[in-house]
């Protein structure tokens, strides 16, 4: 699609470690607030009284509006271009409107009632909306990546340093959790609102800083422009469906955000219902998980990638994941401080699958630049809905405390929390190895190094 030789060199040249990190940090918004929706809205909602049916539909209303955001936002940027434009006023979106889903009920106090159906229509309101503008920044920061370079090794390691600083952002949202729990205790629903509105509040402060040094050091992707203006073809979405690789990087990504985002929503349940550990550990299990994520995801950056050591280097998470959730379904409370060891294995799984998993998707993509949009936004439709449904109907059946069951062990109990946190993303995790060995993946043009490699 590139027929200009100057353009051609430039696109497959590697790029700097300075241009890799303006990138990376376009997505830390997203990231800590999709850290705080998915590991603490849940529990917020059950907290305040909310019973676990209507934080289910909470959940679900927020995932079924990202994930239909995503297929329009992918036609229309596909259409027109303008990703900084769309990223931007995502930006905006999320930074109004997250506060209000972890700010209380505010239909309920402009009407003064506090009735369960106005509670869940009024925060099911609200997490549709800020679902809708973080769609619009996922969408367009992710397909942004093919439209800088088409270099093999440039994509992954801007995927790379993008789960990078997706780690940094959950371990900033972390500690800040953890202070806000340690200083400021919950004895009533206002204080766990309280809470909760200053961890959103810090967390949309870090994330619009980093949105602003993003748009600061990042230029709209050359690559994008040369093709409208040569006036190229939108590639139509028939073509994707003829492609056997879509269907098969479709189920491997929605997969794998599968065993991500539904091990993160039960992770804080399981750790204080069925472990009975300390309030801090919350906060304290998922920052080691994603300090774990950080760690690889900044040494895989450094790789020759080809589509070979894609597939081995996500068999090898996937595999590792079965193994952890084997360790979550038999772990007792008796033995609860081995969950800090399970939490660093939990880490390195999820930052082996995710990179790999996003990177597929480049691979996918190629060269067909004037179509990435509409991969990345049907890919992250899959993901919304299976996701929302998924956690719609396991917390549907979660109880409002744990089963004990005696006849198994004292110190035993077994709950949606620990099936959700350990059996869910096992399984995932094993569909996700069978369809990736079934893929043949080419790199789109020679894979080359980094010019600067980031560690350097």
């Amino acid at each position: 699609m590139i027929d200009n030789v100057g353009d051609e060199e430039q696109s497959n040249k590697p790029i700097k470690r300075l241009s890799v990190f303006y990138y990376g940090v376009g997505h830390m918004l997203n990231d800590i607030t999709s850290a705080c929706w998915f590991t603490y809205l849940l529990v917020f909602l059950t907290e305040i009284g909310l019973p676990p049916s209507d934080a289910a539909i909470v959940m679900l209303s927020g995932q079924v509006a990202d994930g239909f955001t995503t297929i329009f936002a992918g036609e229309l940027i596909d259409r027109f271009g303008h990703f900084k434009i769309w990223h931007g006023a995502g930006s905006l979106l999320v930074a109004v409107s997250f506060s209000s889903v972890f700010g209380g009920c505010l239909p309920c106090k402009i009407l003064g009632s506090t009735s369960s159906t106005l509670r869940t229509v009024g925060y099911s309101t609200f997490a549709a909306i800020f679902n809708v503008g973080w769609a619009a920044i996922q969408v367009s920061h992710m397909s942004m990546v093919n439209c800088i370079t088409v270099n093999s090794s440039s994509r992954v390691v801007l995927a790379s340093c993008r789960n990078a600083f997706t780690m940094v952002a959950n371990l900033g949202l972390y500690a800040v959790a953890f202070l806000v729990f340690s200083v400021n205790r919950s004895r009533k629903i206002v204080d766990v609102e309280n809470q909760y509105r200053w961890i959103a509040y810090v967390s949309i402060a870090i994330g619009c800083f980093f949105v602003a040094v993003f748009h600061f050091g990042t230029e709209e992707p050359r690559l994008k422009q040369d093709i409208e203006g040569k006036g190229y073809a939108r590639i139509s979405w028939s073509y994707w469906f003829k492609k056997v690789l879509y269907y098969q990087v479709a189920v491997v990504y929605m997969v794998t955000r599968l065993v991500t985002n539904i091990s993160q929503a039960f992770l804080a349940f399981y750790v204080i219902n069925d472990l009975q550990m300390s309030q801090s550990s919350k906060a304290l299990v998922p920052a080691i998980i994603y300090i774990c994520s950080f760690i690889v995801s900044v040494l895989l950056q450094e790789m020759n990638w080809s589509g070979q050591r894609v597939k081995a280097i996500y068999s090898a998470g996937g595999f590792l994941w079965l193994l952890c959730g084997a360790g979550i379904l038999i772990l007792p409370q008796s033995l609860n401080v081995l969950m800090y060891i399970l939490s660093t294995f939990i880490g390195i799984a999820n930052a082996l699958v995710m990179v790999t998993g996003v990177s597929m998707q480049s691979f996918l993509v190629g060269e067909d630049v004037n179509g990435c949009a509409f991969v990345y936004g049907s890919l992250s439709f899959l993901d919304k809905i299976s996701c929302g449904l998924a956690l719609y109907i396991i917390e549907s059946y979660q109880n409002s405390g744990p089963v004990i069951h005696e006849n198994i062990s004292p110190y035993y109990v077994f709950s949606g929390s620990r099936f959700g946190l350990g059996f869910v993303p096992a399984i995932c995790a094993l569909i996700g190895i069978a369809v990736t060995c079934s893929m043949n993946l080419h790199n789109p043009v020679p894979s080359m190094p980094l010019e600067e490699p980031l560690l350097a």
